[in-house]
């Protein structure tokens, strides 16, 4: 929650910044802890949402692992205090050096997406004289119903292996020494709303879970990756973890000695981080008045790149409400972060706050323009 002291405190520090309120952080931290320990489920948070180093600590604090998808990414994880027997590398392009870098450090899982990343993740574990563990990520063609750049788990998608292609992959795998197959793991999108979904996924891998008894192949872990959506509309409230896990553990069977793994990425750091910046012009269009502020699609893209919504408030004005489109300075016109929302009237200096971007937020912050990336404050520091 932003109070009325940390208004002022805001008022103090040059803008644009991304300020994470590590009270909500930790409260969503506890409950997904209490629900994985009472499910005995595994953790795994996915790095790629928010990679913050003072974040990763406060997560690596709570015994999870970590979903990584580059060798940087792990690298940082273990800076930051996960230990590499619970971080799980995915990717569909995994390169030589990532890989061969990832063995070193005798990670627990690769997520393997083709039958050729397996051979190659074969030959260098080879030259290492280490056994890798592998996970299939299986292409599970459910339909997310989210937007077509997060949607990973459909037909023709880059990612993963089709059903078709399994026979080939599960015949080859006797012939590679150094590999073990583990588990299957998917991924079918992100910011998922809709249970439903899950639901659906929940029968895919029971399907296959019987696919893979009638070959005699004993696959220790099931990994259902991440998606579990967020409200952006209402910052303020926490993820529906508790119906997340219900639902798992009601509708997948899981057979004897096996585990479930996860990897929440959004849902976990999403709504403890907002981007904070300046009113710097108002300036008056035809039929538009548009709010332009010093944060720009540098600082946060998923609006230009995703259509994405974020609710934007004005901390400093109250008043009359008029409606804006809300703009930041980079040259193109994509540049924008919402059209025709109601705020009250706002004037050069207020404080906005874009709430809801603690996740793909200041990870996908870019010097475009040759703008200053924006820095992080905690709540602890105010």
């Amino acid at each position: 929650m932003i109070n009325n002291k940390t208004i002022e405190k805001f008022r103090e520090i040059e803008t644009p910044f991304y300020y994470y309120d590590l009270d909500v952080l930790r409260s969503t931290l506890d409950v997904v802890k209490k629900e994985s320990e009472n499910s005995g489920y595994k953790v795994h948070y996915a790095v790629k949402a928010n990679s913050n180093p003072r974040i990763l600590k406060i997560i690596s604090s709570y015994g999870f692992g970590a979903d990584c998808v580059s060798w940087n990414e792990i690298a940082a994880a273990i800076k930051a205090g996960f230990s590499p027997s619970e971080i799980v590398f995915a990717g569909v392009g995994k390169t030589d050096k990532d890989i061969g870098a990832a063995l070193k450090e005798d990670i627990f899982c690769f997520n393997c997406e083709s039958l050729q990343e397996i051979e190659v993740i074969d030959q260098l574990a080879s030259k290492q004289k280490k056994t890798a563990r592998i996970a299939l990520r299986i292409n599970p063609y459910i339909e997310a119903h989210t937007h077509k750049y997060i949607t990973t788990g459909i037909e023709e998608s880059k990612f993963g292996i089709n059903t078709w292609e399994l026979e080939e992959v599960i015949k080859r795998l006797p012939s590679l020494k150094n590999i073990r197959l583990i588990g299957m793991h998917f991924h079918i999108g992100s910011q998922i709303t809709r249970m439903s979904v899950f639901k659906s996924l929940c029968a895919r891998i029971n399907e296959l879970q019987i696919w893979f008894s009638s070959r005699s192949i004993d696959l220790k872990i099931i990994n259902v990756g991440g998606g579990f959506g967020i409200d952006y509309e209402n910052p303020d409230k926490s993820p529906l973890f508790e119906d997340y896990f219900s639902l798992l553990n009601e509708f997948i069977d899981l057979l004897p000695g096996q585990t479930l793994h996860m990897e929440p990425g959004r849902s976990i750091i999403g709504q403890c981080g907002s981007l904070i910046s300046r009113v710097l012009f108002i300036k008056n269009g035809s039929n538009t008045l548009f709010a332009i502020i010093d944060a720009g699609m540098t600082d946060l893209i998923r609006p230009a790149l995703y259509q994405a919504h974020h609710k934007i408030e004005n901390l400093t004005s109250a008043g009359n409400i008029y409606r804006y489109d809300v703009v930041g300075p980079v040259c193109e016109s994509s540049d924008t972060f919402a059209k025709h929302i109601e705020l009250p009237e706002t004037r050069r200096g207020d404080i906005i706050a874009i709430r809801s971007a603690g996740a793909y937020g200041e990870a996908m912050a870019s010097r475009y323009n040759l703008r200053d990336l924006p820095p992080s404050v905690f709540s602890d520091d105010l």
